[in-house]
């Protein structure tokens, strides 16, 4: 049903280097959940795309709904979670713990079908993301992979936190997170090949939050579908979840995370050094934005084998989550 599409042939070697296709889905493929912050019950299904097409968002259950790119630009909200929308008031919530598990996959070109307003939550984490895409397959595309390079720092800060970008050889993050709960304090990560390491060191990692911000937070309309099923609940200095930890540092590891999401809506990958202290959503939007602004700082390019590893990548769903994606 759908085209098969082939990798690139020695016509797309320039400088003697070869250049990394783009990728999409074999077919499609979806799974059921719960939204995190609206509560909802959804269907999201992953339709493979054709070269250059990006990745894009359907609400199906909306009449005459048209496609919402994957883009900072396109970004209405960004208080808790990323929030997509169209420009008429039709939205979809918290797209980064997806979009973190595309940019792992090095995915290019996809469909997102929603029948409601939020990418599922599953287990709070982008690894069920991961694995569903396995499952469908990952196959190269007759286009080279486009890259958005960094060529000057840029960054953005306030009181509170700061967003930095600066040129670097591939993709690597650093992360700095600071709270009062003895159960998080100061923690810090610095990642130097996230597309190498991304499976292993972040996908894996759950979204987290705290007790005593739950009734507010609902009452704002946000987080009506949290749990401890899809995400790390802390209390006072204590983590409610009899499991506990996936990783001793796994909140920046999770932050970190948001981080990768949330800058592939840059529109491809970034080729720079990302750092965050104290950040979240609304920052690195506004680092993108000021980004693009500055015409000087970036520039399209295309991926070469250096700025990515083609070494497999697989992450496995916890057992909580594998009947939502078995649909």
């Amino acid at each position: 049903m759908h085209k098969r599409y082939t990798s690139l042939d020695s016509n797309d070697r320039r400088d003697g280097r070869r250049f990394v296709p783009q990728k999409t889905l074999a077919r499609a493929v979806r799974c059921r959940g719960i939204g995190l912050h609206t509560g909802a019950r959804v269907t999201m299904t992953l339709h493979p795309a054709e070269p250059n097409a990006g990745i894009r968002f359907l609400r199906s259950d909306i009449a005459d709904a048209v496609p919402i790119p994957a883009r900072y630009d396109r970004v209405v909200d960004s208080r808790m979670c990323t929030v997509l929308g169209d420009g008429g008031g039709v939205t979809v919530s918290t797209v980064e713990h997806l979009m973190a598990a595309l940019a792992g996959l090095g995915l290019d070109n996809l469909m997102v079908e929603l029948d409601g307003p939020e990418v599922p939550a599953m287990d709070g984490s982008a690894a069920p993301f991961m694995f569903l895409a396995e499952e469908a397959g990952l196959i190269e595309q007759a286009s080279p992979k486009r890259v958005v390079r960094v060529l000057e720092p840029v960054s953005v800060e306030a009181d509170s936190w700061q967003v930095a970008l600066s040129p670097s050889g591939g993709f690597s993050i650093e992360m700095e997170i600071e709270f009062a709960s003895r159960a998080i304090a100061r923690q810090c990560l610095d990642l130097a090949a996230v597309n190498r390491t991304f499976a292993s060191e972040l996908a894996r990692a759950r979204t987290f939050g705290f007790l005593e911000e739950v009734e507010q937070l609902r009452q704002a309309g946000l987080a009506r579908g949290g749990s401890l099923d899809n995400a790390v609940v802390v209390s006072g200095n204590h983590i409610l979840n009899e499991e506990g930890l996936r990783f001793p540092d796994e909140f920046v590891r999770h932050k970190a995370l948001d981080a990768v999401g949330d800058l592939y809506l840059a529109g491809a990958q970034i080729i720079g050094h990302f750092r965050g202290v104290c950040s979240g959503h609304a920052a690195t939007n506004r680092l993108l934005h000021a980004l693009f602004r500055s015409r000087g700082a970036w520039a399209w390019d295309t991926m070469r084998r250096g700025d990515i590893s083609r070494r497999a990548i697989k992450a496995h769903p916890s057992e909580s989550v594998a009947a939502a994606l078995a649909v």
